[in-house]
C-alpha cells in the first residue's frame, strides 16, 4: 500500500531512467551505436531487427518495473502532489514545427521502408538524408546559424570513434584477434549457443567498464573468425559486405548487441546516459555516486542479460 506521506521525489528514481534509457536504445537497429555496428556489419536491415530483436528490448526494458518496489521502496510508494498546471507558451514558428515533423515522419518511413525501395536506402543513408534536410530548414527559417550547429557537434567523440576502429584495424592486422578467435573454437568447439551466452556475459562485463563501442568493434573481428574456425561459414565472411549470414549464427551476434548495450547498465561509467543522469543530479544537490549507482544498477543488469540469455536460447531452438 503507498505511503499517506507527501514527499519529495527522490533522485534514485532519476538514475532508472538513465537504465531505461540504455534499455530502450535495444528497440531499434539505430537506438544504440552497438546495436548499430553490429547489425550494419551483418547486412541486418531494420525491419528484420524489428523482427527478431526489439521485442527482447522490451522484455529489457520492462524487467525493471518489477525490481524498482525492491531497490527503491520509499522512491515506489512515495506520493508527490501534481504540479499546477502551466500555461503553454504559443508556438512562435508554426512553420519550422511542420517541417521538423515532417522530416522526422520522412525519416521513420525511410527507416521502414527505404531498404525496399529499388534504389536502397539503408540506416546510414537515412540519417545523412534527415540531417541535411534538417540543417536546410534551420537555414532557410534562420532558426539560428548553421555554423553554430556545427559548433555544437561533438567531434571530439567523433575523432574518438575514428581512431578506435583505426586502433581495432590494428589489432586485426597484427593477428592478435584472429589468435582469439582460434582459442575460443579450441575451447568451446562448434557449440554456438555456448560461445553467444559467453559473449553476452564477456561483453556486458566488459562494456560496464569500458566503452562499448571499441569492445563491440574487436568482439566483432574475433566472432566473426569463430564463425570461420567452426566453419559456420565460409572465409569470404571476414571480408567486409558479407551478408549471407546462415540463421544459426545470428543469435550470436545478438547476443553481442545486448551485452554491450545492456552491461553499460551496471556501473555509473558503463554508459553515457548514466553520465547524463549522474550530472542531473548533482545539479538537483544530490551525489550519485559510483557506489550507490552500482546497488541500483547492478542487480537490474543482471535481471537484463539473463532475460537475454533466456531470449538467445529461444532463437537459437527457433533456427533449428
Amino acid at each position: 500500500m503507498a505511503s499517506d506521506k507527501t514527499t519529495k521525489p527522490g533522485r534514485s528514481m532519476r538514475g532508472s531512467t538513465g537504465l531505461g534509457g540504455n534499455a530502450a536504445g535495444m528497440l531499434t537497429l539505430v537506438g544504440d551505436p552497438a546495436t548499430f555496428l553490429v547489425g550494419s556489419s551483418i547486412g541486418m536491415s531494420f525491419m528484420t531487427y524489428l523482427q527478431k530483436v526489439s521485442l527482447a528490448g522490451l522484455l529489457a526494458v520492462l524487467v525493471i518495473v518489477p525490481l524498482l518496489p525492491w531497490l527503491m521502496p520509499s522512491i515506489w510508494h512515495a506520493q508527490s502532489p501534481l504540479p499546477p498546471q502551466p500555461v503553454l507558451p504559443r508556438i512562435e514558428r508554426p512553420g519550422f514545427v511542420v517541417l521538423s515533423l515532417a522530416i522526422l515522419t520522412l525519416m521513420v518511413v525511410l527507416f521502414l521502408f527505404g531498404e525496399l525501395l529499388p534504389t536502397q536506402i539503408m540506416p546510414p543513408a537515412v540519417a545523412i538524408i534527415a540531417a541535411s534536410l534538417a540543417l536546410l530548414v534551420v537555414y532557410a527559417i534562420r532558426v539560428e546559424p548553421v555554423d553554430t550547429v556545427f559548433r555544437e557537434v561533438d567531434w571530439k567523440t567523433l575523432v574518438f570513434l575514428g581512431a578506435i576502429f583505426c586502433l581495432v584495424q590494428g589489432f586485426t592486422k597484427t593477428g592478435l584477434l584472429q589468435g582469439l578467435s582460434l582459442k575460443l573454437y579450441e575451447w568451446f568447439g562448434a557449440e554456438l549457443a555456448l560461445v553467444a551466452l559467453l559473449l553476452l556475459a564477456g561483453i556486458g562485463l566488459l562494456s560496464s567498464l569500458l566503452a562499448n563501442i571499441p569492445v563491440v568493434a574487436a568482439s566483432l573481428v574475433m566472432t566473426k573468425g569463430y564463425l570461420v574456425a567452426a566453419e559456420a561459414v565460409p572465409e569470404m565472411a571476414l571480408a567486409a559486405g558479407f551478408t549471407d549470414w546462415p540463421n544459426a549464427t545470428i543469435p550470436v551476434f545478438i547476443a553481442m548487441m545486448f551485452g554491450a548495450t545492456l552491461g553499460g547498465n551496471a556501473t555509473l561509467i558503463g554508459a553515457s546516459a548514466n553520465i547524463v543522469t549522474a550530472g542531473i543530479c548533482a545539479a538537483e544537490g544530490e551525489r550519485l555516486t559510483f557506489a550507490r549507482f552500482l546497488r541500483y544498477g547492478l542487480p537490474i543488469t543482471i535481471a537484463q542479460l539473463a532475460v537475454s540469455a533466456l531470449y538467445v536460447l529461444a532463437l537459437f531452438w527457433w533456427a533449428r
